[in-house]
């Protein structure tokens, strides 16, 4: 027969259970986290991440049932400091380049370009006729074996006479050499390596070029220039500059023209004048459509861009008098003085035209580091300009000057105008596809999108 405990050991065993409830309570509250813990006044979590860059510099308030586990709370921010001191990921590098300025010493135009670049087009209708050539599609370097070799080989033998084994699979030094003469004539860097650019570019199709070469065939059609012993040749596709002495490239230099909403225009002018510490007159167009909304959101924008105000008779006008919301605004004259921040740089390449366009310098020279340099607004930034001003000013088109007299005139501040007896011709053309004298034909991205022949744009 079992006996029945007496009620002292009821009330020993009771106590004992208590005493067990009280020593569990503040173990269960320890192990609720910061990222687990409600915020005060929410009834759902609010987790925080660690590895978030916004994660805050103390650990959320914890709310626990017992109140001897609120100590133990307050000590352990361990998860929300780590989180504070971790290091900002590293920005991306930026890609690296793939285009490069060409050191081909045949100028992009001559008076026989318009014939070269015709019997180039009826080339490339007959490769299209044909049924055009194969798509690589895949990248490919030396070392390469397989079909996608093969594929390549035919790919560039429909442009390039010198590959006579199309259906060889095995990548060789000649093929190499191929590859680079493709990028050469694309504007690419020879790095003879098939991919990014040189991959899009085999792949683009034969109609396409044919239509490229026809496109710029007939623009060159009306295209009526003066040549000259010397003379300049902007190619905007290209976005390069060429100076041309007795039918030879003697400089070239990379250029930034304009972007796709506001287009360089195609132009023949003549070189007069080489301005030193210009000052910039600000288009109407620029006016209307950047300026007055800049100056209705900051007042002291002209200021701070060194922007004097001038009325119909050249008089200084304080900007603060003038309602930018006011189609008057844009009867104003604004002009930027010369100096370190002048939109212009520190050369002016004077060419009078119908379009108020001109080459010039800029502060902003780190662009020409782009792949990309179409960001202008119609004019044409070149890179070493000071260089080309020196060629201007060599003595043979009048007065002489060289590059470190024109950079000793710049560093004193001092404008100056230095006109040519000897005007020197300058052409901006538009060629997307073009062939040389000696036949070699190159091909530039339409980034305006001027190709459309019989309703066939690029691709």
């Amino acid at each position: 027969m079992k006996k029945t405990p007496s009620a002292s050991r009821l009330r020993l065993l009771i106590g004992a259970l208590l005493t067990m409830l009280a020593t569990c309570a503040p173990l269960r509250a320890e192990t609720s986290t910061p990222e687990s813990a409600p915020e005060p006044a929410q009834s759902a979590p609010t987790p925080i991440a660690p590895s978030s860059p916004a994660a805050p510099s103390e650990p959320a308030p914890v709310i626990s049932a017992p109140p001897v586990s609120a100590a133990p709370q307050a000590t352990n921010p361990a998860p929300a400091q780590a989180a504070a001191k971790k290091p900002k990921p590293k920005p991306k590098p930026a890609p690296p380049r793939e285009t490069a300025l060409s050191d081909d010493p045949t100028p992009a135009l001559q008076p026989q370009t318009f014939f070269t670049t015709s019997k180039a087009a009826d080339r490339y209708r007959q490769i299209v006729d044909l049924g055009g050539w194969p798509r690589v599609g895949v990248s490919l370097r030396p070392g390469a074996k397989g079909p996608g070799v093969s594929a390549l080989r035919r790919r560039l033998a429909a442009e390039d006479d010198s590959i006579i084994d199309t259906a060889k699979e095995k990548w060789d030094a000649d093929l190499t050499a191929a590859v680079k003469r493709f990028q050469y004539r694309l504007g690419l860097k020879q790095t003879g390596v098939v991919a990014g650019a040189t991959l899009r570019e085999l792949d683009v199709p034969a109609e396409t070029r044919f239509h490229q070469l026809e496109s710029t065939a007939q623009r060159l059609t009306a295209f009526d220039f003066a040549f000259g012993p010397r003379y300049i040749v902007v190619n905007i596709p290209s976005t390069a500059v060429d100076a041309v002495e007795d039918d030879r490239v003697v400089r070239r230099y990379a250029a930034i023209v304009g972007d796709p909403e506001h287009h360089s225009p195609e132009l023949h002018a003549k070189v007069v004048a080489v301005n030193i510490n210009p000052t910039w007159t600000v288009p109407v167009s620029i006016i209307k459509n950047e300026i007055a909304p800049k100056m209705l959101k900051d007042p002291s924008y002209l200021q701070r861009s060194h922007i004097r105000v001038l009325n119909a008779q050249r008089e200084e006008v304080d900007p603060r008098s003038i309602n930018w919301a006011s189609e008057r605004a844009a009867q104003y004259t604004l002009r930027q003085d010369s100096g370190a921040n002048n939109s212009l740089g520190s050369i002016r390449i004077s060419m009078p035209n119908s379009h108020s366009v001109y080459m010039h310098d800029t502060p902003s020279r780190n662009l020409f580091a782009n792949d990309y340099r179409f960001l202008s607004h119609g004019c044409v930034r070149v890179q070493g300009v000071v260089d080309l001003a020196a060629w201007l000013l060599d003595g043979e088109s009048g007065p002489q000057m060289s590059k470190d007299e024109i950079n000793a005139k710049i560093a004193s501040g001092e404008r100056e105008e230095a006109r040519l007896t000897q005007h020197v011709p300058v052409a901006w053309v538009y060629m997307t596809g073009w062939a040389s004298a000696d036949g070699l034909v190159h091909f530039r991205d339409d980034v305006y999108h001027l190709d459309e022949v019989s309703g066939v744009a690029e691709q």
